[in-house]
């Protein structure tokens, strides 16, 4: 499974420029100043990134994350000195420690402000974004800090254990990676019967959908769902677009008697998203024999590119399939 940017951080990043002075005071002599300067050792080890072989500090105390290194970085209890943009809607879903750690960060912004990044006299700098986004800051980010970049194609474990390694937070990793798999294990055996014989389906909305428009959703959570557990949901043909890029007029809910069980996007009361909320409130989904037998599922997703969030969405999937009868 691929990285889904979440709600739109794959955008593209422009930077400021960048002062030759301001790369020679962040590389300079007096570049291990700041709070953290006390705690750095001059130990590194070589991590290999979609930028190539980088070597970077074996425990990096001032960290830079751009893109959608933000918040996996902090889901392992990083604590980066400066982050990238996070709309409101975002950070609402994070656990309350994980959103004052972002707060204290340093802000960034969408445009990366290159001569703000190296005020932060960073030891490491962690990127995501588009490649071709990266290739204009690249040299530059460079010249500040060791800098290890991943594409947004980079599939979400993947990029945790790439971000625990040059983060080096490797022991929390471990234990996040042992939740999920102890997760996955008994989500498999509980629910058994449920995957061998029900057909789901997954619903969503997007914030710039058309009118009277949803979408069978195949990217995102939902893959988690698919790959992991097993749950049998309709997904493109090998070498296809995601299902999720094709819009399909509110007419076309009433196809979706065919499936056992319906999933759709809910907050963290089990309630429609705002987004979906037009969905659930026409007659057509209302008259769903699924929708009145009460197998529509509201499943929260607070996004799927780190372990922690990921747990969060198995709980509320876990707490969802539970109310599904014995047989289907």
């Amino acid at each position: 499974m691929t990285t889904t940017p979440l709600r739109g951080r794959g955008a593209a990043l422009t930077a400021a420029i960048l002062s030759s002075a301001l790369v020679l005071t962040a590389c300079g002599s007096d570049g291990d100043s700041g709070d953290n300067a006390a705690g750095r050792s001059d130990e590194t080890h070589t991590v290999k990134a979609g930028n190539g072989d980088i070597k970077v500090p074996a425990a990096p105390q001032r960290v830079v994350t751009i893109g959608n290194t933000d918040l996996p970085f902090i889901d392992m209890g990083g604590k980066p000195v400066g982050v990238t943009g996070v709309d409101e809607s975002e950070l609402s879903l994070l656990p309350e420690g994980q959103r004052a750690t972002f707060e204290k960060a340093t802000e960034l912004g969408d445009e990366v402000d290159l001569e703000k990044v190296a005020s932060l006299k960073p030891d490491l700098i962690m990127v995501q974004i588009p490649d071709a986004e990266f290739q204009k800051i690249e040299d530059q980010l460079g010249a500040i800090a060791p800098t290890v970049f991943w594409g947004l194609d980079t599939e979400w474990k993947a990029l945790a254990e790439a971000i625990a390694e040059a983060g080096n937070l490797e022991d929390a990793l471990d234990r996040q990676k042992a939740d999920y798999e102890g997760r996955v294990a008994e989500m498999k055996q509980t629910y058994s019967d449920v995957i061998e014989n029900t057909r789901f389906v997954n619903l969503d909305r997007y914030a710039n959908s058309d009118p009277g428009t949803f979408v069978i959703a195949d990217i995102g959570c939902v893959e988690i769902a698919q790959d992991d557990i097993g749950l049998n949901f309709p997904k493109a043909a090998a070498g296809a677009d995601p299902l999720a890029y094709t819009s399909l007029p509110f007419e076309q809910i009433a196809e979706l008697s065919e499936y056992d069980v319906i999933t759709y996007p809910a907050d963290a009361e089990g309630q429609p998203t705002e987004v979906f909320a037009p969905v659930v409130q026409t007659n057509t989904w209302k008259e769903l024999s699924t929708v009145q037998s009460g197998n529509a599922l509201g499943v929260f997703c607070p996004g799927n590119n780190s372990y922690g969030s990921v747990l969060r969405y198995l709980d509320s999937l876990d707490t969802a399939l539970a109310t599904l009868p014995a047989e289907q």
